[in-house]
Formats: structure tokens, sequence, C-alpha cells
């Protein structure tokens, strides 16, 4: 079983988003994909709007998720977690226990950057095209995630 996080500030822009492609992108039932917010604004409610449409686009269904903020439990239920800027990535290793939790955290570009720590803008309060800007980084950042998911089971 593999069992990835996405990581944003809120969880209704940038880590819905992540979770709903890797879903589409990943065929084995032993994968679970689930996102969270470093911050507890909007827990409880469903994606950002401009999040769900951009999703509907690309044919991605994400209205039933719900924001939840990050929990030290994470650490233990996840195999990676997958942040989208820098600040995600601090505020989730400052929550780490140990060396062990700090190895599940990666910034998701570097995926497609290797080691360049770039970062997923938050589209909050942009317009349309950030949000399609933003699926566009995820979705090829997942396109990889799902691959070496999909060749090791």
């Amino acid at each position: 079983m593999t069992k990835i996080l996405m990581v944003c500030l809120g969880n209704i822009c940038r880590s819905p988003l992540a979770e709903g492609i890797l879903k589409s992108k990943v065929y084995s039932f032993k994968t679970t994909v689930d996102s969270a917010g470093t911050g507890a604004y909007h827990t409880g409610e469903k994606p950002d709007k401009r999040s769900i449409a951009i999703a509907k686009e690309n044919n991605i269904d994400i209205t039933q998720q719900k924001a939840r903020k990050f929990s030290v439990t994470d650490f233990d239920e996840f195999d990676c977690i997958y942040v989208m800027d820098n600040s995600n990535y601090e505020n989730v290793v400052a929550l780490a226990r140990d060396e062990k939790d700090i190895s599940k955290v990666k910034l998701i570009l570097n995926e497609v950057f290797p080691e360049e720590n770039l970062e997923v803008p938050d589209p909050y309060y942009g317009g349309a095209f950030g949000f399609k800007n933003v699926y566009k980084m995820l979705d090829e950042a997942c396109e990889i995630i799902a691959e070496k998911i999909n060749s090791n089971e």
C-alpha cells in the first residue's frame, strides 16, 4: 500500500487539485491519496470553486473533498508528503519528530525539476489563468509520481 499526502496552505486550491489529479492517474487500488493544509482556515470546506472548475474541465471531480489541517499523525499515516512551496515545507518539517518524518517531505515540483526547489504558486488571489497554470504544473508532476507508483504495483 502506497499512501501519498498533498499539502498546501489552506487545502482548498493546490493540494485538492494535486490529490484529484494523482488519483486520476494511479490505477492501483493499493494507493491512497489525500490532502491537507498547514493552516486550519478552511477546515471542513470544499475546494475553491476555481479549483473545482479547472478539475472538472479536465474530467476530474474533486467536489467530495473537505479541507483539513495537517497533523503530526500524518507522518505515521503517509509514506510520502508532497508540499507545494517552501513555506509549506518549513511548516510541515517543523512538526517532524525525527529524520524519518523529515525524509517523507518533498517539494512536488522537484519531481519535474529535481533539486531546483521550485514552488507551485498559490492561485488564490489570482484569476482563472493562475488556476490553469497551477493545474498544468501539478498535472506534470503527478504524471511522474503516477508512473513511479504504477511501475511498482
